[in-house]
């Protein structure tokens, strides 16, 4: 195998385990974990390069060796091409989690039956396949999912450190700190649903929860579970006026959409539409995805200037105007 000395990872659950993957075949690589905003942005261009491993992130042209499974980080035939012909390993398969492309590609050669056990429950958390009830009864590898992130980094890279050494997933959950901060996150729950409460209204089938301005972050799973069957799919407001794409305790204004995986006969919308419609940078899975807020001019045309408060409110409008269109004309989930 080629010689790579870096991984860069989404800071998620998917991403740490795809990380812990390849990690196993790469031993003495270090590992960095991201956010797909710092990648559209350019603020790793300067880490990667053609010994560089990137997964579960938007592609990036530089890096050796891309592993992911979102349906709009895809590189186009151009783009493979020329990926191809310079060097770089593409592996971009149509799979639940990039962590499922990492394990399919490594595990033949490199056994991990430690982490066997986990790939299903990361398959369904981040495809949107895991069942209301396991969500709501909030069990610990729920609640771990939550403790992950850039501002929880040295966090992150302990858990990786104990996937890569081969404890079990009963022995990493027992691991002092990680005890901790699972049971820490129980108490986390409450807050964040609290806030969902009282900051998510549904408007013609989308469950819009608006925390622009508030600390802290939700997840679709749980607006969605509140939600019920009154919304399709919801979307999620955060991240500050003044806030900065690399400042995870101050993230800029950005949107989250994810589809309402508890509802069984929800109206099955292409989401990423709605990501891409004003963010030509944004993306994600036609299920989950996201975008940053843009600065809109009040005929709805992108301005040159930086975002304002009241952008949000713009860039809502025009999300619910595709929503409408593309919701009264969408398919029933037939599952």
């Amino acid at each position: 195998m080629q010689a790579y000395d870096r991984i860069v990872a989404d800071a998620d659950l998917d991403g740490l385990c795809a990380a812990a993957v390849l990690k196993q075949a790469l031993p003495e690589a270090t590992v960095r974990f991201a956010h797909p905003a710092l990648v559209r942005s350019g603020h790793l261009d300067d880490i990667i390069d053609r010994r560089t491993v990137m997964v579960d992130l938007p592609f990036h042209p530089a890096c050796g060796w891309y592993v992911d499974h979102h349906h709009t980080n895809r590189p186009n035939d151009d783009e493979a091409s020329a990926f191809l012909e310079a060097g770089g390993r593409l592996d971009w398969q149509d799979a639940p989690s990039a962590a499922r492309v990492a394990y399919d590609l490594m595990s033949p050669l490199h056994p991990m039956p430690h982490l066997e056990a986990v790939m299903p429950f990361v398959d369904a958390l981040d495809s949107g396949g895991i069942e209301r009830a396991v969500f709501l009864e909030d069990g610990p590898l729920v609640r771990l999912s939550r403790c992950l992130g850039l501002l929880n980094e040295p966090f992150m890279h302990h858990v990786l450190d104990l996937l890569v050494s081969g404890e079990t997933i009963e022995a990493l959950l027992n691991d002092p700190w990680v005890a901790d901060t699972v049971a820490a996150a129980r108490q986390d729950r409450a807050h964040a649903l609290a806030m969902v409460k009282a900051h998510t209204t549904v408007i013609d089938g989308l469950a819009v929860c608006r925390l622009d301005g508030k600390d802290g972050r939700v997840s679709g799973y749980l607006v969605t579970a509140h939600v019920g069957s009154a919304a399709d799919a919801c979307c999620i407001i955060h991240g500050h006026v003044d806030g900065a794409i690399d400042r995870a305790d101050r993230p800029a204004l950005s949107a989250s959409f994810y589809a309402n995986s508890f509802h069984s006969s929800r109206r099955r919308v292409d989401l990423s539409r709605l990501a891409t419609l004003l963010d030509p940078n944004g993306g994600g899975h036609a299920n989950a995805c996201g975008c940053r807020v843009q600065p809109l001019g009040s005929d709805g045309e992108r301005q040159d200037r930086e975002v304002e408060a009241e952008d949000v409110d713009r860039n809502l409008s025009a999300w619910l105007r595709l929503w409408r269109s593309l919701h009264a004309k969408a398919p029933h989930s037939s599952s």
